[in-house]
């Protein structure tokens, strides 16, 4: 092609969708050659591929043309190599070409398609930043805290029985007996919570704050690094809560003048944002990885092993909860100092309950994955602090075991693989390779000037394409694949809600429907988003959900009707939300004050009922395979350039569906300790393949 710029760059479209965009050309503007390769998940309807040329401005961009290249010329899965006329707005030739190659690959021709994981050899998700690591360990839990006279009775494959296991009295259990390091990322870390609060399950010293457990650590000599999100909306002398009331103000001088080195971390753009992008990025979106990160004793050795901690839950309040979520019951014990209700306007542990219960789930990894969030924390530091203070890699070696270890005795049938999956850009951390061709390889996506990991998306995808029966899903929210909504009353290009994992979910219904196999989607979520409920900002994400909702039953239910079965949409997904009610006794708190007898504060105080707030970010497929971290089902979380994110893909070697025999490992132990959670104690069916499998 042929055309006068300075800062030429191509996008990538399927209908209004955009699916890739390369890097700036700018010392041959007039005879630009990108030479770049994406590989792009597809799940769009659309006539064209479209290629887009801009020219880069400081404010946004000038638009130079457009090429189309028909479906028809690439859907029968052809390599197809030509150049193709570029059109102005009126679709006229500005007499300039651009030359592509683009092969398309049905993605239900694929070996890997309905397959599951298959075997232990299964490698993972193909080109990603980390690979899939051998040897690992998992532990997976629900809630903060489980009691223990919770006995769900679910027997596994090897006749053991599944057992749950606590998160936060790990995390203070790891963090406690750290010899060198603690490192922290978070949304919102609150100084002031305590990690332990059963009376049942007392432990020595367990009444110390987090705070005062990491100055003491660190005072100890070990190296406590803490990456807590910078809302911009706080500032120190004015508004020091800020809109999210996430504490990190009040966090950072907490820890100043001491052995803990707190970092407040703002969501920078990277370097290809424009002026206007850049601070949409800082303003709006977050760092929302929860990690901990410490050092661990190695049984018969001297040094010492990594141990990561990845989920939802957030080391703040409003996060300690048990399997039971009670309302009012625990606001003289357990939350007498954690009353979290931001669903009412003047809410307040003077006024009284209901507290909002906080459904969530988290992991421990150990092991050579466990090394990779270690590096994700490293990345992170050094791009936005630098190296000071970080252990360097010499002085590791020296006291930790190499990654690649084997922290599993030989045959231990509960080894697991596992794959770290981020979203991130290069504006939040450093060690991305500077070539596009190094970053395709390595699934990394190239922007205008930047390098974005949205591995999280591509690992969702990767495993609904592979399932075979069922899907169980909990997310805080699920909202996307904009493009398939119907647009009749809504500019769908400005919700920009792309990501493909509903569509994804409801293409993979209709295949099988179309294939007359069984399957069915199961998903969690809250009643409504935290918040206001008849606010702006709730109101406008019920109605995207409704919407992504709306696509995927259309989607549904016309493949039933082009099969002739007379089927319930419902039988192949369906939404649930979760909800406590709790009897009054005589010796619960009874508040000072009440709230306006007119509002839904009272009225949820007089029908003694509320919402659990479901803060989960999982998902299980066939009950081998499970995704936990950070990320929601939003266009946040899986955009790769918004907020920063992490999660974790894995599988047991030793518990693999063969053939009739479903899995019967950790992953199955703990979706039925979910749904017994949920049910109480109702009769559950082991197979979620059918309608039947949960009580109506």
């Amino acid at each position: 092609m042929e055309i006068v710029g300075y800062k030429i760059y191509a996008t990538v479209d399927l209908d209004k969708a955009r699916v890739a965009r390369t890097r700036m050309v700018q010392k041959n503007p007039r005879h630009p050659v990108w030479d770049e390769k994406f590989y792009i998940y597809c799940a769009h309807l659309t006539s064209n591929v479209i290629f887009t040329v801009k020219n880069d401005e400081l404010v946004g961009a000038t638009l130079l043309g457009r090429a189309y290249l028909p479906v028809e010329a690439i859907i029968n899965g052809r390599e197809v190599e030509q150049e193709v006329w570029i059109l102005d707005e009126e679709h006229k030739p500005i007499g300039s070409k651009i030359h592509v190659r683009v092969q398309y690959i049905r993605a239900t021709d694929e070996s890997s398609w309905s397959s599951g994981i298959g075997s232990s050899q299964y490698q993972g998700v193909p080109r990603a930043f980390f690979n899939q690591r051998q040897d690992c360990k998992v532990t997976l839990y629900q809630d903060a805290h489980v009691p223990g006279d919770f006995e769900p009775g679910i027997e596994l494959s090897n006749g053991k029985i599944y057992e749950p296991q606590r998160c936060w009295e790990d995390i203070f259990d790891a963090i406690t007996k750290a010899k060198h390091l603690i490192y922290i990322t978070g949304w919102s870390v609150y100084t002031q919570i305590t990690l332990i609060r059963d009376p049942r399950r007392k432990i020595p010293g367990d009444d110390i704050t987090l705070g005062e457990l990491l100055k003491k650590k660190a005072d100890e000599g070990v190296m406590v690094l803490m990456l807590v999100w910078d809302d911009r909306t706080s500032i120190e002398e004015r508004k020091k809560q800020g809109l999210m009331a996430t504490h990190d103000q009040e966090t950072e001088v907490y820890f100043r003048n001491t052995n803990v080195h707190c970092f407040l971390c703002p969501r920078n753009p990277d370097d290809g944002r424009s002026i206007v992008q850049g601070f949409e990025i800082a303003t709006m979106f977050t760092h929302h990885q929860k990690t901990v990160v410490v050092d661990s004793e190695v049984q018969g050795s001297q040094k010492r092993r990594v141990v990561s901690f990845v989920g939802g839950i957030d080391l703040c309040d409003g996060r300690y909860d048990t399997l039971e979520h009670p309302l009012f019951d625990t606001l003289t014990t357990t939350h007498n100092n954690d009353f979290h209700q931001p669903n009412f306007p003047d809410a307040s542990i003077k006024k009284g309950g209901p507290r909002e219960p906080w459904h969530d789930i988290h992991c421990k990894l150990a092991g050579p994955v466990a090394w990779d969030v270690l590096y994700n924390f490293e990345q992170r530091w050094t791009r936005q602090v630098g190296n000071k203070f970080l252990t360097p890699l010499n002085e590791l070696d020296k006291i930790l075991v190499h990654p690649n270890y084997s922290i599993s005795p030989t045959g231990d049938a509960e080894t697991w693989n596992v794959q770290l999956f981020r979203s991130i850009d290069g504006g939040a951390v450093n060690g991305f390779p500077d070539t596009p061709k190094e970053a395709t390889e390595m699934g990394l996506v190239t922007g205008k000037d930047n390098i974005i990991d949205r591995s999280i998306q591509d690992g969702y995808i990767h495993a609904i394409r592979r399932a075979k029966n069922f899907i169980y899903i909990e997310n805080q929210y699920f909202l996307g694949s904009s493009f398939a909504w119907r647009s009749s009353d809504i500019k769908v290009e400005d919700i920009n809600a792309l990501h493909l994992i509903p569509k994804e979910l409801s293409l993979k219904i209709v295949s099988k429907i179309e294939a007359k196999q069984r399957f069915c989607v199961y998903i969690v979520i809250p009643m409504w988003p935290e918040g206001i409920p008849e606010s702006g900002s709730v109101q406008a994400i019920l109605d995207w959900q409704r919407r992504t909702m709306e696509m995927m039953y259309s989607d549904i239910t016309q493949a039933l009707q082009q099969k002739g079965l007379d089927a319930d949409p419902r039988d192949y997904l369906t939404f649930f939300c979760l909800g406590n009610r709790e009897r009054g006794n005589k010796a619960e708190y009874q508040p000072p004050e009440k709230p306006n007898p007119d509002s839904d504060y009272s009225r949820a105080q007089q029908a003694r009922r509320f919402m659990i707030y479901v803060h989960s970010k999982m998902m299980i497929v066939d009950d081998e395979y499970i995704i936990v971290g950070s990320a929601n089902i939003n266009q946040r979380s899986m955009d790769g350039a918004r907020d920063s994110e992490i999660a974790m893909g894995a599988f047991q070697t030793n518990n693999i569906a063969n053939g009739n025999e479903p899995a019967r490992g950790q992953i199955y132990g703990f979706r039925m300790a979910l749904w017994r959670e949920h049910l109480g104690r109702h009769p559950l069916r082991r197979s979620p393949g059918t309608p039947a499998s949960l009580p109506h």
